[in-house]
């Protein structure tokens, strides 16, 4: 591509960027806004307050039940991630090394990742219950690992594929065996994509609804999706309450994409480029 076409392409890729940026900002901003209105302003449709009501964030803040199941979400989604890697990545190594599985296994293990959770409720229900571990957060946490292996076996296979096979075979020269191989070969080089596949699981567990709606029943085991839903389902639901308990349960998700989007971004180039 050159110079000039370059140049012809930079207004377009603008014009994308400022509408994915407003399909972003605009729902947030509005949302934000609402968390200042009071009912009478929500229910006569505003844009904007005309009388801001910051008491909403207190009422929030006071509930009782936002701030664990900020904590329980947080807590369910960063180990469902460390397991999901854990479970995914000898897998996805397999699968690129020794050609496990030929071409149709990972379209295989993909393939139930892509059907309503609600299909599999009921069965994890039962295991859990038997395993004595439903209503509790490290239940629900092995059910997000367990749910989203698959696709993190589907996007780690791409990174692993694009190490040398040369430096498994020098290490093995060496006298390492596999599972030294795994951990002192393959994780340092993929320390960005494990990165990148762990922070968009954590984030698929952090906002997950329907299996935290079925499987946790008590505010102690509850996340914060289940919280908004029990807020909405109250006799008289206040609009700016649930609009700022929604802005403060989303802060963390912030927080840690700023945080990590260095890696993010690292791990993310690297999956795409040979």
């Amino acid at each position: 591509m050159t110079a000039r076409s370059r140049r012809r392409a930079s207004p377009v890729a603008i014009v994308v960027l400022a509408i994915a940026l407003a399909g972003t900002l605009v729902p947030l901003l509005y949302l934000l806004s609402v968390s200042f209105m009071n009912q009478g302003q929500v229910s006569s449709g505003l844009i904007v307050p005309t009388e801001p009501a910051p008491r909403n964030w207190s009422d929030a803040l006071a509930s009782g039940t936002l701030l664990p199941g900020i904590a329980n979400s947080l807590v369910a989604a960063i180990v469902g991630a460390v397991l999901t890697l854990a479970f995914a990545l000898p897998a996805a190594w397999a699968m690129a090394r020794s050609r496990t599985g030929g071409r149709l296994l990972a379209g295989t293990i993909l393939s139930p990742w892509l059907l309503p959770p609600i299909v599999a409720v009921l069965p994890l229900f039962t295991l859990l219950r038997i395993l004595h571990l439903n209503n509790t957060l490290i239940g629900l946490a092995l059910v997000y690992a367990l749910a989203n292996t698959p696709v993190a076996i589907w996007l780690l296979e791409g990174f692993v594929r694009r190490i040398p096979t040369e430096l498994d075979e020098a290490a093995q020269l060496d006298g390492a065996g596999p599972f030294r191989v795994l951990v002192r070969i393959v994780v340092p080089l993929l320390a960005p994509g494990l990165i990148a596949v762990g922070v968009i699981v954590a984030v698929l567990n952090y906002h997950e609804f329907t299996l935290a709606t079925f499987l946790t029943q008590g505010p102690q085991s509850q996340t914060l999706p289940v919280v908004l839903s029990n807020m909405l389902s109250e006799r008289i639901q206040n609009f700016g309450k649930i609009a700022a308990a929604s802005i403060i349960g989303v802060i963390p998700v912030f927080a840690g994409a700023v945080f990590l989007q260095r890696w993010l971004v690292a791990g993310l180039t690297s999956g795409s480029v040979k």
